[in-house]
């Protein structure tokens, strides 16, 4: 049965290829990047690259997108410095989650880039062959039949790190049964962020699983990203501010239209941040129809980073004729979402108001900011139901009671600044996951 299936995945795969690569082209048109390194999605490298005589072994590491790559930043750190031989072997199936790659670790020379292929046998044998990884290892969710199967063929170790695995993925995993636990027998360790998670992998036949925590916990907020907030706070000018921070298709319609019907602070600034970019235009679009003053964040870049330090350095007066006259800031930038937590006052995680799962609240805790989350967490639910629990974030049931929620947080200093609080603490106490991880790791690499 599990050949049968395994064969008609990868029939499946080559028939699906020409729709593949249409799609690809055709968003190809907003986001160029999707038009690049086609080779690679389907196999095909040039020469052997090299990256100096001491990376003696290469340890693969996949993050999907942006943020798989955001939480893969403090173990790729860590995996460096435990092996100064190494190299990285950064992989991602998105332009975004390689763009953040490239600004996360082009000060390393040890870390090289590439797309993985599509997982069929002959694209994933010659990604394999050509890179020869000693290790596999792939964030979160990202588990690849074929990949799986091949690195077993080649006696390569794969490892599930930061592993989550929610109820509703379970299920959709048991429909293709023999496919999906022949793929979770192939995992040589998994390490899951909770032993819910952990319970869930085990159920599908994950031979050796270990509870370990989330990595994002460990991700520290570089200083250029609080910096760049700063200065985005200095042209607030003291308004209040709330954050909408990765943002689905759907949201922002519920959430401008809350924003018209909510009796809120005066000056209050909505930042809105969408999560994919090629729909940075349409909610721009969004905005304007319902006669609210737009200003985008690629614009107030424009006119530089030094223009807006002068402006961090003004007087208050001087600060109040440069405050940005605008009901709503569209963050349309990439690698910025540290900087919109340093920049704000509170913070909604998108995806949570419609049923989509919701995403990481985790590095708006990790900067102090209150919280807010709808009813559908289901993607990141241990970790934001222990944050509502120690009381840095607070769920709402639609947007109008987000508005309002966020309307009272920022018009309360002190319940806004205990909340602030709270949430710092609970994202210090489940900080070390990274470490307990490498420590799993290190027994296949040596």
């Amino acid at each position: 049965m599990h050949f049968f299936y395994a064969l008609l995945y990868s029939i499946l795969w080559w028939l699906a290829l020409p729709l593949v690569l249409g799609r690809l082209w055709w968003r190809g048109r907003k986001e160029p990047g999707y038009r690049l390194h086609l080779g690679e999605r389907l196999g095909f490298y040039g020469r052997r690259p090299r990256h100096g005589a001491s990376a003696r072994l290469t340890i693969m590491v996949h993050a999907v997108s942006v943020g798989e790559t955001r939480a893969a930043e403090p173990l790729v750190e860590m995996l460096l410095a435990r092996w100064p031989d190494c190299r990285i072997l950064l992989t991602h199936m998105t332009p975004t989650g390689r763009a953040t790659g490239e600004a996360l670790f082009k000060k390393h020379g040890r870390v090289i880039q590439s797309y993985l292929p599509y997982d069929t046998g002959f694209m994933v044998g010659r990604f394999l062959h050509h890179y020869t990884p000693k290790i596999c290892i792939l964030m979160e969710t990202e588990v690849w039949p074929n990949l799986i199967a091949a690195c077993g063929a080649y006696g390569i170790p794969v490892a599930l790190v930061n592993a989550r695995l929610s109820e509703r993925s379970l299920q959709r995993g048991r429909r293709f049964g023999g496919l999906m636990m022949a793929a979770a027998r192939g995992i040589t360790l998994a390490a899951a962020q909770t032993e819910a998670d952990a319970a869930r992998i085990r159920s599908l036949g994950a031979p050796d699983v270990a509870v370990t925590g989330s990595i994002k916990f460990d991700v520290v907020p570089p200083q250029a990203a609080l910096q760049t907030g700063a200065m985005l706070r200095a042209r607030f000018a003291g308004r209040p501010v709330l954050l909408c921070a990765s943002t689905r298709e759907g949201e922002e319609a519920l959430i401008l239209d809350a924003f018209l019907r909510t009796a809120r602070p005066q000056g209050m600034l909505l930042l809105l941040v969408p999560r994919h970019p090629q729909r940075f235009d349409d909610v721009a679009r969004l905005v304007e129809e319902r006669g609210l003053r737009l200003a985008r964040r690629s614009s107030l870049a424009e006119r530089g980073e030094a223009a807006q330090l002068e402006a961090a350095q003004l007087g208050a007066a001087q600060l109040e004729a440069a405050q940005l006259e605008a009901d709503v800031l569209l963050g349309d930038s990439m690698g910025e979402m540290f900087a919109y937590y340093a920049a704000c006052d509170c913070a909604y995680i998108g995806g949570s108001l419609l049923p989509l799962g919701g995403q990481n609240l985790i590095e708006a805790c990790a900067l102090g900011k209150p919280v807010l989350v709808g009813q559908h967490t289901f993607n990141f639910l241990q970790a934001t139901e222990e944050a509502v629990a120690a009381g840095g974030a607070l769920r709402v049931t639609d947007a109008d009671a987000l508005l309002r929620e966020a309307a009272a947080l920022l018009q309360d200093d002190a319940r806004r600044a205990a909340m602030g609080a709270r949430a710092l603490s609970f994202a210090a106490k489940h900080r070390g996951a990274t470490a307990r991880t490498v420590e799993l790791l290190q027994r296949f690499i040596d």
